[in-house]
C-alpha cells in the first residue's frame, strides 16, 4: 500500500540548488534512510515532505487519512509546558485517556474524597473502553528507557539533550503509521540506541528517517536514498548494501567520464580545424560536440575533505593518570582509577549519559579537578580539545577570520605550507562560505570548522567528546581515515558505534558507581564480552537440577540465617504479585461493571507494580 509519493521536487535557496526534480515512493513497511553531504538538502526535504517547507515545484502526496509524526533535528515545545504536557499534547483519544487515568489517580492518591473518586472512576471507564492498559504499559516502557524520569519539570528548563528525548519520546508513544525521523539518535547513549533500534524494527511502523549513525542505518533500513549532485539515486537494502552499489556506481560513472572525456578531446581537435569552414561542418557533429563538452564539464568531480596537518613531537612520557577519584555528593563518577598512557594509543569512552565520560577529559584538559589523586601530562604534550559543546564564534564575524585569527599560514605534515584560504578550501568551503558570516553556516558546517581550528594548532594529543554529531557520512569517513593514520594518541567520547569500533584499540568503559572498567578491544568486542557475562551471571544464579537453593546460596553468597530466609520469602511475594498482577490486568480487560472494583483494581496494580519492583531489586541485591 503506498503511503507517499514525491514527485519532482526542486528546491534552491538563492543560487544554491539543493537538488532538482526528484521522486521517490514509500509504502506501508518501508523503512528508508536518505544520506546526503552537509548542506545538500536532507533536513529541507523532510520538511518539505511534512508540510513544514514549501517546495519549488513538483508535489507530495499522501494516502488518504494517513497518520504522520515528524521528529524535527531541533524541537520546538512551549516552554512554559511540563514534560508530561507536553509528551501528552495529541490529538490521540488513547493516549488522552491514559493522561486523564495517570492524572486522575495521581489526584486521588493525594487527597481522596468524592471528586477525585469521581475523576478516577470516569478515567478509569475510558481506559476499559478504549482498552489503553497496554498503551500505558507501552508509554512506561519508552519513558523508562529514554530516562525521562523528570515529567513535571519545565520545558524551558530541559538542556538540548533532554528536548530532543522528550521529542523523542513523544512520537514513539504516539506510534503513527508513518515516522519521519531527523537524527533520531543524537543525544542518546549507547544502550538507548540499540534499544531504539529493537523498537523500530520489531515494531510495524513505516519510517523515513535521517541518521548518521551507520549501524543503525544498517539494522533499521530496508532501503537507503541518497541525494547527490542534486540527483536522488534510490538502493534497495540496508546500508552495506548501499555501500557496495554506490561504489559499483561510481566507478561506472567514472568509466564513462574517462569515454566521454576521450571524445572530447577527438571532437575538439575536429571542432578547431579549418576554422573558415566551420559553417558547413556537419551540424548534428557540431551539436554533439557541445552535449559531449556538457557531459565533461557538466558533472564535475566530487571535491574530497583533505585532512593533512603537521603533528608536534612525542615525547616518552604522555600522560599518567594516578589513583583519581571524582563525585558530585553521593553520586560516584570515578573511584580509584590509574592508567598511563602509551604512545599511538586510540581509546574509546564508552558508558550511560550523566557516568562522568565528559567530566573525565575536562579533568584531563585541567577544566575540572578530581576530588584525590594526580593526572600529569607530558611536557611535549600539545591537545587538541574538541568539545561537545562547540564552537564559540560571533555570528558577526566572517569565516575566514576565524582562521586567519589562529594562523595566516598552517604548517602541513609534507613540510608544505597553505594560506588560511587554501586550507579553507581543502576543508570544502568554497571561496562564497569562506568570506560570508559564521551565521549562515549550517549545524555541520559549524562543527567542520570547529574541528578544522583544532588540527591546525598542530595537535599530538586529541581529545574528542562527541565528534560525530552533525557530521555527514563522507566527512565521518575521512576523520575516521585521518585519525588511523594520525600518530600521536586519541581519546574518543561518541555514540557512533560504527566509527568506535573502526578507530579504538581498547575502551574505557564508564559502569556506574565510580566503577571504570579497562577493556581490551572495540565496542563490538565489549557487547560480545558483556553479553557473554550477563548469561554467566543470569545461569549462576539459577541452582544446578536437584541441588537444594538454599544450601548453595549459603554456600556461595554466604547469606546469614536471616538473609536466607529473607531471600526464600521474597521469591514467594513475587510469584504471587505476578499471578495477582495478570488476574487484575485480565479482569479490567475484559471489563468490570462496578465502578468501585474497577476502581480498586487500577489503584491495586499501581501498588503491586511498585511492590514488584521493590522486592525484585531486593532479590537481585540478595542473589548477588
Amino acid at each position: 500500500m503506498n503511503y507517499l509519493s514525491v514527485e519532482n521536487i526542486s528546491k534552491a535557496y538563492g543560487p544554491k540548488r539543493l537538488f532538482e526534480k526528484i521522486s521517490f515512493g514509500l509504502n506501508q513497511g518501508q523503512r528508508i534512510g536518505l544520506i546526503a553531504k552537509n548542506g545538500a538538502g536532507k533536513s529541507t526535504l523532510l520538511k518539505i515532505v511534512t508540510g513544514e517547507e514549501i517546495a519549488d515545484e513538483g508535489k507530495v502526496t499522501f494516502r488518504n487519512d494517513l497518520a504522520v509524526t515528524y521528529l524535527d533535528q531541533n524541537p520546538v515545545f512551549e516552554e512554559n509546558d511540563t514534560v508530561e504536557e507536553a509528551i501528552y499534547k495529541t490529538e490521540n483519544p488513547t493516549l488522552n485517556a491514559v493522561r486523564e487515568y495517570d492524572f486522575a489517580l495521581e489526584a486521588f492518591e493525594a487527597a481522596v474524597n468524592d471528586k477525585t473518586s469521581a475523576r478516577l472512576e470516569k478515567a478509569t471507564e475510558a481506559m476499559n473502553r478504549l482498552e489503553a492498559w497496554q498503551v500505558e504499559s507501552k508509554v512506561k516502557e519508552v519513558l523508562q528507557r529514554l530516562k525521562i524520569a523528570f515529567l513535571h519539570k519545565k520545558i524551558g528548563l530541559l538542556s538540548g539533550g533532554q528536548k530532543k528525548r522528550v521529542a523523542l519520546a513523544k512520537v514513539l508513544i504516539n506510534e503513527p503509521q508513518l515516522l519521519v525521523l531527523d537524527e533520531p539518535t543524537n543525544h542518546l547513549d549507547v544502550e538507548m540506541i540499540e534499544w531504539l533500534e529493537n523498537y523500530l524494527v520489531n515494531k510495524d511502523l513505516t519510517l523515513l528517517l535521517v541518521t548518521h549513525d551507520r549501524y543503525f542505518l544498517d539494522s533499521v533500513c530496508n532501503e537507503i536514498i541518497e541525494i547527490d549532485n542534486k540527483k536522488l539515486f534510490s538502493y534497495k537494502g540496508n546500508f552495506q548494501f548501499y555501500i557496495e552499489k554506490k561504489a559499483e556506481r561510481e566507478g561506472m560513472e567514472n568509466s564513462e567520464m574517462d569515454k566521454a572525456k576521450n571524445l572530447y578531446k577527438r571532437e575538439l581537435e575536429w571542432v578547431r580545424k579549418m576554422p573558415r569552414a566551420r559553417g558547413t561542418k556537419s551540424k548534428s557533429r557540431v551539436d554533439a560536440f557541445y552535449d559531449v563538452k556538457d557531459k565533461v564539464f557538466g558533472k564535475h568531480a566530487d571535491k574530497k575533505l583533505e585532512l593533512s596537518v603537521k603533528m608536534n613531537r612525542l615525547g616518552k612520557k604522555i600522560l599518567e593518570v594516578t589513583h583519581i577519584k571524582k563525585a558530585f555528593g553521593n553520586i560516584k563518577i570515578i573511584n580509584d582509577f590509574s592508567y598511563i598512557f602509551k604512545k599511538g594509543e586510540k581509546i574509546g569512552v564508552v558508558g550511560k549519559n550523566g557516568a562522568g565520560k565528559s567530566t573525565f577529559l575536562n579533568m584531563v584538559m585541567e577544566l575540572d579537578k578530581p576530588d584525590s589523586g594526580t593526572i600529569t601530562t607530558g611536557e611535549t604534550i600539545i591537545y587538541g580539545y574538541y568539545s561537545q559543546g562547540g564552537i564559540e564564534l560571533k555570528e558577526d564575524k566572517r569565516v575566514i577570520e576565524v582562521v586567519k585569527d589562529i594562523a595566516e599560514y598552517i604548517p602541513l605534515a609534507d613540510g608544505s605550507k597553505l594560506s588560511a584560504t587554501q586550507l579553507l578550501t581543502r576543508f570544502l568551503f568554497p571561496s562564497e562560505v569562506q568570506f560570508s558570516l559564521v551565521s549562515k553556516l549550517s549545524g555541520g558546517e559549524r562543527r567542520r570548522l570547529f574541528l578544522m581550528t583544532i588540527l591546525i594548532r598542530n595537535p599530538n594529543f586529541l581529545i574528542l567528546d562527541e565528534p560525530t554529531n552533525d557530521l555527514d557520512i563522507v566527512t565521518l569517513s575521512v576523520l575516521e581515515d585521518f585519525l588511523t593514520k594520525f600518530q600521536g594518541c586519541v581519546l574518543i567520547v561518541t555514540h557512533d558505534r560504527y566509527f568506535m569500533d573502526k578507530l579504538v584499540d581498547h575502551l574505557f568503559v564508564f559502569e556506574g558507581n565510580g566503577v571504570v572498567r579497562d577493556f581490551p578491544g572495540n565496542y563490538t568486542e565489549y557487547r560480545e564480552r558483556k553479553e557473554l557475562e550477563d548469561r554467566v551471571k543470569a545461569a549462576s544464579l539459577l541452582p544446578p537440577k536437584g541441588e537444594n537453593i538454599e544450601a548453595r546460596n549459603i554456600e556461595k553468597r554466604k547469606l546469614s540465617s536471616k538473609e536466607k530466609n529473607e531471600h526464600r520469602q521474597l521469591e514467594k511475594d513475587i510469584s504471587k504479585l505476578e499471578t495477582e498482577k495478570e488476574t487484575l490486568t485480565e479482569k479490567l480487560n475484559k471489563g468490570i461493571e462496578d465502578h468501585k472494583e474497577m476502581m480498586e483494581c487500577s489503584i491495586r496494580i499501581g501498588e503491586i507494580i511498585l511492590l514488584l519492583e521493590e522486592k525484585g531489586m531486593r532479590w537481585l541485591e540478595l542473589s548477588e
